[in-house]
């Protein structure tokens, strides 16, 4: 798989090692996260354990004697798989001096495997890690990341035709092997229901009411389910903001999927045509310029959107050394200021509002709103 300019993912991943005696890498399988890796243990002494091969030497009852005296790097691949794992490490990340660093690999977040985050508590760093970014493809390559998704095998295909079947591969094995890896049990088929359903609210506010009765069961069933494809980098679920402003406020989070490329499989959407001739095309785009912006801002733990009850509404809050900042996402040629966008200025207090927008040129739209191509996303600072 060619080494697209992940320069930068690099170098945040070797900083968290030299300050971490653990450090946690984690990310949607596909994603790149074993290549990474090995790029770096390539660098000197280093071992390398996948617990998803059957036949690796590191299981439950052979921690202490394979991991004990290891020195250097030692990368530990799908740590999931095996939970004893995590509190042996916390009494090798106590050593002092500490002879071995630890990279583990994981593709489902601390919340979604159990033990992570009481074992390793205060011991660990977390790195999250996506499939390819408009940084690193390149401005020019905006439509193939957005029809295909950022997951390599999918945005390297040699067609759209492989792209395509390779994405319904990855959500069929995603739903029948991944997640009951993790010790998850829901019936696949139910899982599958319930992920083309939410593929439908994408950009939406979240009703668990809704779903449950679509699927005619709990609503705690269905945030069940949705809490599961976010513990797994499938779905994003945005935070409002809110505070006492006097107003009424969307409380509940909208959801977007990580990748777009997933998203379109799971809608059928094979090719530019169907894409482009899709209802609710809009969203869709709506979704991967958020997941764009987060990702160059590196604002995940930082972002919100803010809606009223009275129509006000703001796609995106970053908030960034306590200043906030506004974004909105149109999938219009030529964008223009609106009176929602004034009323997020004040309401909010915004610094700046840009408008991302799929065309070439930047430009004002008033004196603290910019229209900003998000081919020129890398313009942006804040």
């Amino acid at each position: 798989m060619p080494w697209i300019r992940r320069a930068a993912l690099e170098e945040r991943l070797t900083r968290a090692l030299k300050r971490s005696a653990v450090t946690l890498l984690l990310g949607p399988r596909q994603c790149g996260k074993t290549t990474l890796a090995r790029r770096l243990a390539a660098r000197g002494d280093a071992a390398i354990f996948d617990l998803e091969d059957p036949e690796t030497p590191l299981t439950r009852e052979t921690l202490a004697l394979n991991l004990r005296d290891k020195r250097g790097l030692v990368v530990i691949d799908e740590c999931q798989r095996e939970p004893a794992l995590f509190p042996f490490l916390r009494v090798l990340a106590d050593r002092r001096p500490l002879p071995a660093r630890f990279l583990l690999l994981g593709s489902a977040s601390p919340e979604l495997v159990r033990g992570v985050s009481e074992s390793l508590a205060g011991r660990v760093t977390h790195v999250e890690m996506e499939g390819f970014t408009l940084g690193e493809t390149g401005s020019k390559q905006i439509s193939r990341l957005w029809r295909r998704g950022g997951l390599p095998p999918s945005y390297l295909a040699s067609s759209e035709d492989d792209s395509y079947r390779w994405r319904l591969d990855f959500i069929r094995t995603h739903l029948e092997r991944d997640l009951p890896a993790l010790g998850i049990r829901v019936p696949a088929a139910s899982l599958r229901r319930f992920w083309m359903m939410a593929a439908h609210l994408q950009g939406q506010t979240w009703n668990a009411a809704e779903l449950a009765r679509s699927m005619k069961t709990q609503e705690g069933t269905a945030q069940r389910y949705l809490d599961i494809l976010t513990g797994s980098f499938m779905v994003r679920q945005l935070q409002p903001w809110f505070e006492n402003l006097g107003k009424r406020l969307v409380k509940a989070p909208k959801i977007y999927f990580r990748d777009t490329g997933l998203l379109h499989a799971l809608l059928r959407l094979a090719n530019e045509r169907e894409l482009q001739t899709f209802p609710r095309l809009g969203f869709s785009w709506e979704g991967f310029a958020i997941e764009e912006v987060i990702r160059r801002l590196d604002a995940d733990r930082d972002a919100y959107f803010y809606k009223t009850h009275g129509g006000a509404e703001l796609d995106l809050m970053i908030v960034r050394g306590g200043r906030r900042y506004g974004f909105e996402m149109k999938y219009v040629d030529a964008p223009t200021a609106t009176k929602s966008m004034h009323v997020a200025l004040e309401d909010l207090r915004l610094e700046r509002l840009w408008v991302i927008y799929p065309g070439s040129r930047a430009f004002p739209l008033s004196k603290k709103i910019t229209a900003l191509p998000l081919a020129r996303l890398d313009s942006l600072t804040l």
